[in-house]
């Protein structure tokens, strides 16, 4: 049962504890403290920064007694009971809380019953930010190892509320590889992903438009792989991928996914081309994952020097993070490489990814390589763009792997993958970036019972994308289109 009271703001926050409410007529005495957090609180939800339009933080404790969760805001509370360590929080409940607490901090008290007494654990307090993230992310769910591969599908998650509902599902398409989904700026009705095997091609959306694209050209070593958009919705960049991957039975790492070969190319949406320009396409160097900034005139990329014997030397392949001048009024790419981060022998660079306030560029870095989502040892590091300097997302990163990761629109959150819980399944994480560009505490994406979510479902998370709104292109339209269309050929345009 839930009930709400309204209390003044200027009443401090502790006062609402000398009695919890659990119904209209009854009280229960809380008789004594306990220091720390919950006994077995998943997920751990104390201090962290959330936009005030995240869905109800439920989580459980351990026990299966009857327990008391008080969220108090700055001028009311709810309380919730338990009888079985699961907090279910109510959804109008709470986004009253969210507001009303916006700009400011709520507080959760958990009250257990113990030997006939009640005792509340110290409050923690949740930060709510004045600023909301977008409202949906989108994701493919694929299980982690390689028998099962074939089950997947592209999923958005209203993050307001506990809502998944399917973007693509390959069923559709007779169970082929659906991948590398990307946006324009967050818009959900400009996007492309891949299809691999059968009915192989790149799905190219416009509103309600789809198109199939036949990627591979004659001066291209492969379909388009990696996509990110340019601003203004014209220019997709692309990687052009030589990729082989191999399966470790002693390694913590597992699986390895590397490249023989690599380049960076652009399409042009209107005209159907892809061009570059040669220093992107070097035979001795293996180029990478494209990003272009928000103004549209840079291009960042990453670049190792080519290793011959691949994939017997696979771990001296490291990658540099670089930047080349990019001219959308004549679609040229400029021939000058800047060097911004140089990893050395030690460390490679993945996933390039600059805030759209230019302020910020984030990556991941692990010891060598670009299969950073199975490095244990990959963290998200940040560059100022303004300085060049670089440093380590601490407050972010984890023992395990810490990898792919997205800007919300207004750059003030980024949610990422992480295999922190378990070493195994990639689960979203969201972390709250302030105006100093430095990142908070991050929290699971949250689930209704998430402890019993997370530890039944058997598939990870992979290549999370904030987007604005919900993504509404129907998708018995594009399995229809990618069966049946023989496909629009892309040709290569010379810019010697």
């Amino acid at each position: 049962m839930v009930v709400m009271s309204i209390f003044k703001k200027h009443i401090p926050l502790v006062a609402v504890l000398t009695a919890i409410l659990i119904s209209c007529t009854s009280k229960v005495e809380v008789s004594g403290t306990i220091e720390g957090l919950p006994q077995g609180m998943f997920p751990d939800y104390s201090d962290v920064t959330v936009p005030c339009n995240i869905a109800p933080l439920d989580f459980e404790i351990s026990g299966d007694g009857n327990a008391l969760l008080t969220i108090t805001s700055p001028s009311s509370n709810m309380t919730v009971k338990t009888g079985n360590g699961t907090f279910r929080i109510p959804m109008r409940r709470w986004k009253r809380l969210l507001m009303d607490a916006r700009g400011s901090a709520l507080e959760f008290t958990v009250s257990v019953r113990q030997e006939g007494k009640w005792l509340s654990y110290t409050p923690f307090r949740v930060n709510v930010s004045e600023d909301e993230a977008d409202p949906y992310v989108v994701y493919r769910l694929i299980a982690p190892g390689y028998g099962l591969w074939n089950k997947m599908g592209l999923y958005q998650r209203n993050i307001t509320t506990f809502k998944q509902t399917p973007v693509y599902e390959n069923r559709l398409t007779d169970y082929n590889c659906v991948n590398c989904h990307s946006f324009r700026m967050q818009d959900p009705g400009r996007m492309v992903f891949h299809m691999r095997a059968k009915h192989g091609g790149t799905v190219y959306v416009d509103g309600n438009d789809v198109e199939k694209l036949n990627t591979k050209t004659e001066k291209t070593i492969s379909n388009l792989v990696y996509p990110y958009w340019h601003p203004e919705g014209r220019y997709i960049a692309f990687s052009v991928n030589s990729t082989l991957q191999a399966f470790h039975a002693a390694d913590p790492n597992r699986i390895e996914v590397f490249d023989s070969a690599s380049d960076v190319v652009v399409m042009d949406t209107q005209t159907k081309e892809v061009f570059s320009n040669p220093n992107l396409m070097r035979d001795d160097a293996f180029e990478t994952f494209p990003t272009f900034s928000p103004d549209g005139r840079s291009l960042y990329f990453c670049s190792a020097p080519a290793v011959e014997l691949m994939p017997e030397e696979y771990r001296k392949v490291h990658y540099n993070l670089c930047r080349v001048d990019f001219d959308p009024e004549s679609g040229t790419v400029g021939s000058k490489i800047d060097t911004l981060f140089h990893a050395g022998d030690s460390a490679s660079v993945s996933f390039p990814r600059v805030s759209p306030d230019g302020k910020e560029l984030v990556f991941t870095k692990h010891g060598f390589g670009t299969f950073s989502i199975w490095h244990r040892d990959s963290d998200l590091y940040s560059v100022n763009l303004s300085d060049g300097s670089v440093r380590s997302m601490s407050e972010a990163n984890s023992s395990e792997v810490d990898s792919y990761h997205s800007w919300s629109s207004n750059s003030r959150f980024m949610v990422f993958s992480s295999r922190r819980i378990d070493g195994l399944y990639t689960r979203l994480y969201m972390t709250y970036i302030d105006e100093n560009g430095l990142e908070h505490k991050p929290f699971l994406l949250p689930q209704r019972s998430p402890k019993r979510f997370y530890e039944s479902l058997m598939f990870s998370y992979n290549i999370p994308e904030f987007v604005k709104g919900k993504v509404r292109v129907d998708r018995q339209k594009i399995g229809k289109t990618m069966r049946e269309s023989p496909g629009t050929n892309l040709k290569f345009r010379s810019t010697d």
